[in-house]
């Protein structure tokens, strides 16, 4: 259960909600923005420092890694599974179908209180939600045109743009320089290859991932546990309703359609979530964020083997650079981190 085990990991006054982006290269408390980009329960919670003995539960086994691995892999798979559901209820009814189960699950486990929020904390879980919503209605948007390697590809660079802007360090700028050489490899020069509304939708979804980073520190914040969290995955799911039925009508309630995204949902936020966080309790910090840099080649794989959505050689050559990039940018902001950590000699 999501909000069981992050009574049991989270740092002290905080969350859900890393300072941003990943868990891993945030530190509770603090407003700076974390270095890699990451999904489901990576943007939910700060480095939680945790004994090793701590008990795992039936995932344990997997050790933290093949955790963080099995979360991922479980995002971009359902990433996948939601491109193959579009034909029948559209790229909004998917987004739709994705946050209002997700939202139901939230709600059902973290039973988040209602009572004793300020205006400021309700505008900022509201701001939230909308950040959420258009990150992932942007996205799908996305992934509906242009292949799901691509698509990643492109959304991840909202939050590395804002680590390279946040970290104010001259060797982030050779980040931005090998990432936006992915960019240019990706597009062939002029993103020929590539739907130019498709790519353009991915951008946008990084720009709204980047505000879902900052405004999940703020949330994080406000709210205790993961009630934040899922009081703003209801706010984004009545926010995509109206559209989703705009597009999709009876579709939606088909039963053959809502299974398949009620597993969409299972894939994508709350099996990640639950594995991140587990993860979370035993894997350093650095260690996380370097594999949460990785997304966009296990995007390539699930849109290859599900989708049948093969690269070329020049843009896996493009993923390698932008995952490169990423890296680059989580182990240049873990050793400023561990530098100011160090005392002062005397």
């Amino acid at each position: 259960m999501p909000c069981s085990v992050m009574n049991d990991a989270r740092p002290p006054a905080h969350r859900p909600g890393a300072p941003v982006s990943t868990p891993s290269a945030a530190t509770p408390g603090t407003s700076s923005p974390a270095v890699a980009p990451a999904t489901g329960a990576a943007a939910t919670l700060g480095h939680a420092s945790v004994p090793d003995g701590a008990p795992d539960g039936r995932f344990g086994s997997l050790g933290p890694v093949g955790l963080v691995l099995a979360g991922g892999l479980s995002v971009q798979f359902g990433a996948a599974l939601a491109v193959s559901l579009m034909p029948r209820a559209g790229a909004l009814g998917v987004v739709t179908l994705r946050l209002a189960v997700a939202a139901v699950v939230m709600l059902l486990v973290c039973r988040p209180r209602l009572r004793g929020h300020s205006r400021a904390d309700w505008g900022t879980v509201v701001v939230f939600g909308i950040a959420m919503a258009g990150m992932n209605g942007l996205f799908y948007q996305a992934v509906d045109r242009i292949p799901l390697g691509p698509a990643v590809t492109l959304e991840v660079l909202g939050p590395l743009a804002l680590s390279v802007f946040a970290s104010r360090r001259a060797v982030n700028l050779v980040w931005a320089a090998l990432a936006l050489s992915g960019v240019f490899l990706l597009g062939g020069g002029g993103f020929d290859d590539l739907d130019p509304a498709g790519a353009a939708f991915a951008l946008a979804a990084g720009v709204m991932w980047a505000a879902y980073i900052l405004f999940s520190a703020r949330t994080g914040r406000r709210f205790p546990q993961a009630d934040g969290l899922a009081l703003a995955m209801a706010v984004g799911a009545l926010l995509f309703l109206p559209l989703g039925i705009a597009e999709s009508g009876s579709k939606l309630i088909d039963p053959v359609t809502l299974a398949l995204g009620a597993g969409v949902a299972l894939l994508s936020s709350v099996l990640p979530y639950t594995l991140e966080l587990l993860a979370l309790r035993r894997l350093p910090a650095p260690t996380f964020a370097v594999l949460m840099s990785l997304e966009p080649a296990i995007a390539a794989a699930a849109g290859f083997l599900i989708l049948d959505q093969a690269l070329s050689a020049t843009q896996s050559a493009a993923i390698a650079l932008v995952i490169a990039a990423s890296m680059g940018a989580v182990r240049t902001q873990v050793g400023r981190r561990r530098a100011k950590a160090l005392p002062e000699p005397s």
